[in-house]
C-alpha cells in the first residue's frame, strides 16, 4: 500500500535520470510521475514523507513546503538540505549518491508509520520556529540595523 510520487521534469544534465528510466518505472508501476508542478501542496497532502535526494542546493523551498505540510523528510548531507533536517527528530539526511543509505531511510519510515507522524509533527514545529518568514525578515532588518516603521 505504498505508492512512490515524483515531481519535476527532466533535464539534460547527464546526472539525471532519463525519460527511458522514468518509463520503465511507471509501467512497472514502482512510480507516479506527477510532472513539472507549479503548485506542489495538493501532491505534498497526498504523501506523508518527502524525500529529496539532492546533489546540491540552496535551501530547497520545496522541502520547506513539505515540513511545513507536517511531512516527515529524507534529504542529502549538502548545504542547504542538511539544515532543514534535525537527523531523526523530523526526519533523515543521507550522504549523496548513496542509494543505500536512501533505501533504508526510506524503508526505516514504511515499517513505522508512528514514526513518520512523529517527525511530521517536528517538521511543522521546525518551519514554524525556524523559517516563519516573519521572523527571518525581522532577523535581515535587524542585522543590517533597518528599522521597520511605518
Amino acid at each position: 500500500n505504498i505508492e512512490f510520487g515524483l515531481a519535476g521534469y527532466i533535464d539534460k544534465n547527464p546526472d539525471s535520470i532519463s525519460l527511458g528510466e522514468l518509463k520503465g518505472w511507471c509501467k512497472s508501476k514502482q512510480v507516479r510521475y506527477f510532472g513539472r508542478l507549479y503548485d506542489v501542496r495538493p501532491i505534498i497532502k497526498k504523501h506523508s514523507v518527502f524525500v529529496l535526494p539532492s546533489y546540491g542546493e540552496g535551501t530547497p523551498r520545496a522541502v520547506l513546503e513539505a515540513m511545513s505540510m507536517g511531512r516527515a523528510i529524507i534529504t542529502t548531507d549538502v548545504a542547504g538540505c542538511r539544515e532543514t533536517v534535525q537527523n531523526g527528530k523530523n526526519g533523515y539526511i543521507v550522504p549523496v549518491k548513496n542509494s543505500s543509505a536512501l533505501a533504508d531511510a526510506m524503508r526505516s519510515l514504511i515499517e513505522n508509520p508512528k514514526l513518520v507522524i512523529y517527525m511530521g509533527k517536528n517538521s511543522r514545529i521546525l518551519a514554524e520556529k525556524k523559517y516563519d518568514v516573519h521572523k527571518v525578515n525581522k532577523k535581515l532588518l535587524d542585522e543590517m540595523k533597518i528599522t521597520n516603521k511605518v
